[in-house]
C-alpha cells in the first residue's frame, strides 16, 4: 500500500494514519470519530509491517507510545495507537494494563468476562466500581510524540449482557443508562467513552501536528 504524508488537515486533502492495531472493534471506532476530518485509518493488518510489538511499559500511556513509535518508525507514517484496559477497584484495578492479555491472548472474552463474574459474585453493588481507561499516542518517524488520556466510570454488572461493542463491554455497567456498554449504541458510546473521549482530545492535537507538516 502506498501512504501519502500527513498534511494539513484544512486543505481537503486526504490523509492516512496507520492505527497500530489489530483489534477490528478499535478500527471501527477510531474511524468512525475521525471520519469528519478526512483521515483514512489504515489498519495494521493492511500493511508492511512485521513484527511482534512488546508491550514492556508500567502504565497506559507508555505503552501507547511503545506501540505507536514503533510503527511510526518501521512505517515511515505517523501512526496512532492506544493501550486501554479495565480497572476494578475490588481486584486492586486488575486486569489494568494487562486486559487484552488477562487468562491469555487467544483466550475469548466471553470466558474472560464470566471469570470475572465470578470473581465478584458476591461483592455488593457499591464495591462492584470500575472504570475504562484509554491512553492514546500519535507518533511521527522522526521520533515527536502526542498523548490524551480518558476514562469511563462504571460498575461491574452481574451477567453478560449485550451484542454491541467488543472486550469487557458486556459486563461494564452504565448507571446513568441502566444498560452495559454493550447494550448502548455505538453513537451513544462514542460520545461518552474513554476512547471517545481521549480520541476527541487527540483530534486537536492531530492538527496541530499536520499543520507544522504542512
Amino acid at each position: 500500500m502506498k501512504f501519502r504524508p500527513c498534511i494539513d488537515i484544512h486543505n481537503g486533502k486526504v490523509k492516512q494514519i496507520v492505527l497500530a492495531s489489530t483489534n477490528q472493534g478499535k478500527v471501527r471506532e477510531v474511524a468512525m470519530m475521525v471520519q469528519d476530518m478526512g483521515i483514512e485509518i489504515v489498519p495494521l493488518s493492511e500493511t508492511a509491517f512485521q513484527g511482534e510489538i512488546e508491550e514492556t511499559g508500567t502504565t497506559f500511556e507508555e505503552n501507547a507510545i511503545i506501540k505507536a513509535m514503533q510503527v511510526a518508525k518501521s512505517l515511515g507514517i505517523p501512526a496512532l495507537a492506544d493501550d486501554s484496559g479495565l480497572e476494578i477497584d475490588y481486584l486492586n484495578k486488575e486486569p489494568g494494563i494487562y486486559s487484552a492479555r488477562y487468562m491469555g491472548h487467544d483466550t475469548p472474552y466471553a470466558i474472560k468476562n464470566q471469570k470475572i463474574l465470578d470473581k465478584l459474585r458476591d461483592v455488593p453493588e457499591e464495591k462492584r466500581t470500575a472504570r475504562f481507561v484509554c491512553a492514546m499516542a500519535l507518533a511521527l518517524p522522526d521520533g515527536t510524540t502526542r498523548t490524551a488520556q480518558a476514562t469511563m466510570e462504571g460498575r461491574i454488572g452481574y451477567e453478560i449482557k449485550g451484542e454491541n461493542g467488543f472486550g469487557y463491554d458486556p459486563i461494564f455497567y452504565l448507571p446513568e443508562f441502566g444498560k452495559s456498554s454493550a447494550e448502548i449504541s455505538p453513537e451513544q458510546k462514542n460520545r461518552i467513552s474513554h476512547r471517545g473521549k481521549a480520541l476527541r482530545m487527540m483530534k486537536d492535537k492531530i492538527k496541530e501536528l499536520c499543520k507544522d507538516e504542512a
